[in-house]
C-alpha cells in the first residue's frame, strides 16, 4: 500500500513523518508570529495580497523539488509557478497533467495549496493564533472583521472558528460520499490511494479549485457516466460558492434554532442575495446549455442524464473548473454563455472568484431602478446604500477593463488562436474557474504570465488590489458645485 501512494519503504515513511512534524511546528510558529500583526504597519488589504504572494512562492519552490515529479527532476520554474498560482488561487488551469506529472508528494502539496488558498492563509494563521495563550490584538481582530464583513469583532472571531469547523465537516462528509461512489472499474492500487483520491477531489470541489487526479478530469471514460458522483461534486461546489456567512445563516445550529423560535424571521439580506442569485444563475445556465448542446455533446444521453450534465456544467462555471464533457467540442454560443457565468462567479465570502453575485445583483437592481425613475435603491425591503453601489460598479469596471486588456495582449501574443477561446481562457483565469478549451499548455511563456497575473488578481479581488495600491484622500471637508451634462 505504501508503494502505491508514493512511499518507497520504511525509510520513506520515516522521512515523511519528520516532514509532517516540521509542518506542524511551522504552523505553531506561524500562529505565534501572527499575534504580532498589530505591530505591522500595513493595511489589511496589503497583508492579504502579500499572504498570497508568499503562499504562491513557497508552493512553487516546493514543486521544484525532485521528489515532487515522476521524473525526479522537479518542475521547471514556469510549470511550478503556474501550478502553484493556479492551486493557491483555487483556479484549476494546468500546463501539465496533474495525474501523471506529479508524484503523491507533489499532489499533496497541490492539495495543501488549494486548502490554504481557498480559505486564505491568514485565516488559518488567525485560527491557530486564537488558540494561542496570548490571543489576538485589536488590529488582528479588525482585520478578520474586514475580511468576513462581520458586524462585530467578537462575531468575526466566532465566524472564523465556525468556518474552519464547517470546512472540515463538509470536506469530511464529501470525502466519505465520494469514496463510496467511485466506479468499480477504476483500478485503484490500494485503499490508501482510493482514500487520497477521495479527499483530494472533496477539497478541490469545496474550494472551487477544479484540480483532478484524472488526466481527462471528470470526463475520464470510467467517470463521465457516474452521475451520482457528478451530483455530489456539484453539491460541494455549490456549498463552497455560497459563502461561509451564508452557510452559517442557513445551516448554523444557532440560526436554525432562532428561526424555529421566531418563524417570521428571514435570512440576512446577504444570504438572500447569495442563495437566490446562485439558484437563478444555475437554472438559467443549465437550461441554456441543454438547449444549445442537446444535439451536440448531449446527443447520446438520455433526457435525465443530459439534465444532470447540463446542471453540472452550469454549477462548475461558478468558478469550479471540473468538466464532464469534452470542452473542445462545445459550440461558440455555449462558450459565450460560460464566459458570462464565469465572469459573475460565486458569492461574496466564498472560496470562488468572479465579480461575485452580489455585485451583479446590485448592478441589475440599479439599472431597473434607473429605468423606473426611482430615487432609492431597494432590494428585499431593504434600502441599499449608494456606497455599496459605487463599490459594485468599481468592481465591475475594473474587472471588465482588466479582462479586456489581458485578452487584447493574448490576441497579440497568440495570433493563430481563436479569439473566443482566448477570451474563454482569460475569463476562466480571472474568475478562478479553471475550465479550458485545451489551449493553455500551448501558449507562449508571456501569455502564461498574463494568465498567472489574471488568476492572482481574480483571487485577491480588484477592489482589494485597488485599496492596496491607491492613496486615500486627506480630507473630505469640501464639495464642488453639482454638474449637469448629457448621459447616453
Amino acid at each position: 500500500m505504501l508503494s502505491a501512494i508514493g512511499f518507497g519503504g520504511f525509510l520513506s515513511v520515516y522521512h515523511t513523518f519528520l516532514q509532517f512534524i516540521l509542518v506542524i511546528l511551522l504552523i505553531i510558529d506561524l500562529a505565534k508570529v501572527s499575534t504580532l500583526f498589530d505591530l505591522i504597519k500595513l493595511e489589511a488589504s496589503t497583508m492579504f495580497i502579500f499572504s498570497f504572494i508568499i503562499l504562491i512562492l513557497v508552493g512553487a519552490l516546493l514543486l521544484m523539488l525532485p521528489e515532487m515529479t515522476t521524473d525526479h527532476l522537479g518542475s521547471d520554474w514556469m510549470t511550478a509557478i503556474f501550478t502553484s498560482t493556479s492551486a493557491s488561487c483555487v483556479t484549476g488551469l494546468i500546463v501539465v497533467d496533474t495525474a501523471t506529472y506529479f508524484t503523491f508528494k507533489g499532489q499533496l502539496v497541490i492539495m495543501a495549496l488549494i486548502q490554504l488558498g481557498g480559505l486564505n492563509i491568514i485565516s488559518f494563521a488567525t485560527f491557530f493564533a486564537s488558540l494561542y495563550s496570548k490571543g489576538l490584538g485589536i488590529k488582528h481582530h479588525s482585520m478578520m472583521q474586514d475580511f468576513f464583513s462581520s458586524g462585530s469583532l467578537f462575531d468575526a472571531k466566532a465566524l472564523l472558528r465556525q468556518i474552519i469547523y464547517m470546512t472540515v465537516f463538509i470536506e469530511g462528509v464529501g470525502t466519505i460520499v465520494i469514496f463510496s461512489l467511485w466506479d468499480p472499474a477504476i483500478n485503484f492500487s490500494s485503499f490508501g490511494q482510493k482514500f487520497f483520491y477521495s479527499i483530494f477531489h472533496a477539497i478541490s470541489a469545496f474550494n472551487n479549485a477544479g484540480f483532478s487526479l484524472f488526466t481527462n478530469n471528470l470526463f475520464e471514460p470510467v467517470l463521465k457516466n457516474s452521475y451520482m458522483l457528478h451530483l455530489t461534486i456539484a453539491g460541494m461546489i455549490f456549498f463552497g460558492s455560497l459563502g461561509f456567512s451564508t452557510i452559517r445563516d442557513i445551516f448554523g445550529i444557532g440560526s436554525m434554532r432562532e428561526r424555529m423560535r421566531l418563524p417570521w424571521k428571514k435570512y440576512h439580506l446577504s444570504t438572500q442575495i447569495s442563495l437566490y442569485s446562485s439558484v437563478i444563475l444555475i437554472v438559467f445556465g443549465a437550461a441554456v446549455f441543454y438547449w444549445i448542446e442537446k444535439d451536440n455533446v448531449l446527443a447520446n444521453q438520455m433526457t435525465f442524464e443530459a439534465g444532470i450534465t447540463s446542471i453540472f456544467q452550469s454549477v462548475t462555471c461558478r468558478t469550479a473548473g471540473f468538466n464532464t464533457v469534452d470542452m473542445a467540442l462545445l459550440k461558440a454560443p455555449t462558450l459565450i454563455l460560460m464566459v458570462f457565468l464565469m465572469f459573475i462567479g460565486a458569492s461574496s465570502g466564498s472560496t470562488g472568484g468572479g465579480i461575485k453575485t452580489s455585485t451583479f445583483t446590485l448592478i441589475i437592481v440599479s439599472a431597473i431602478a434607473t429605468l423606473r425613475g426611482k430615487k432609492n435603491l431597494e432590494l428585499f425591503k431593504h434600502n441599499i446604500a449608494w456606497e455599496l453601489l459605487n463599490k459594485a460598479f468599481t468592481i465591475f469596471i475594473f474587472s471588465a477593463s482588466f479582462v479586456f486588456v489581458a485578452t487584447f495582449f493574448l490576441a497579440v501574443l497568440e495570433p493563430g488562436k481563436d479569439i473566443l477561446k482566448l477570451l474563454f481562457e482569460e475569463v476562466s483565469a480571472f474568475g478562478t474557474v479553471g475550465l479550458s478549451t485545451g489551449i493553455t499548455a500551448d501558449m507562449s511563456t508571456t501569455s502564461k504570465y498574463i494568465l498567472i497575473a489574471s488568476m492572482f488578481v481574480g483571487r485577491v479581488g480588484t477592489l482589494t488590489l485597488g485599496f492596496a495600491l491607491s492613496k486615500k484622500v486627506i480630507t473630505k471637508a469640501y464639495k464642488y458645485p453639482n454638474a449637469h451634462f448629457m448621459i447616453g
